[in-house]
């Protein structure tokens, strides 16, 4: 077990996408706000080393930002 604790993963959450062009990319400082495609209702996408390992959605309690897991995938579904 010591072994897989050495292991790292990198865990991403994709809330949404957006497609801008790299010069207004590089125009935008601190406090910039990028408009998602999606809904504050839809699901996010939990990844794993880039890989799609399960939905969930957003919590917010104060000023803490979480993901509940809703589904988790099998590996022959990713």
């Amino acid at each position: 077990m010591s072994a897989v604790k050495k292991v790292d993963v990198e865990i991403s959450v994709v809330l949404g996408k957006a497609v801008m062009p790299i010069h207004q990319l590089l125009k935008m400082g601190r406090g910039a706000v990028i408009e998602l495609d999606t809904n504050q209702d839809e699901p996010v996408f939990v990844y794993a080393n880039n890989r799609l390992i399960a939905r969930g959605e957003i919590i917010v309690s104060g000023e803490k930002i979480a993901v509940s897991i809703t589904d988790t995938l099998k590996a022959y579904e990713t």
